[in-house]
């Protein structure tokens, strides 16, 4: 057994640690469409200062 006063983690506080989770499906889906990025691009204030000043 180990000693208590040791600095590691027991094994219950490494499986409740939030990175050692495993992810839920699609939370880090990092596909996204045409029309999404064209409508974030279209929404950046830098892009609209820029067509201003052509």
């Amino acid at each position: 057994m180990r000693n208590s006063s040791s600095n590691e983690p027991t094994k219950a506080e490494v499986s409740n640690t939030k990175l050692n989770k495993m992810p839920e499906p699609g939370a880090f889906d990092t596909e996204f469409s045409a029309e999404e990025a064209a409508e974030v691009f279209e929404k950046q204030p830098s892009a609209q200062k820029n067509e201003k000043q052509n």
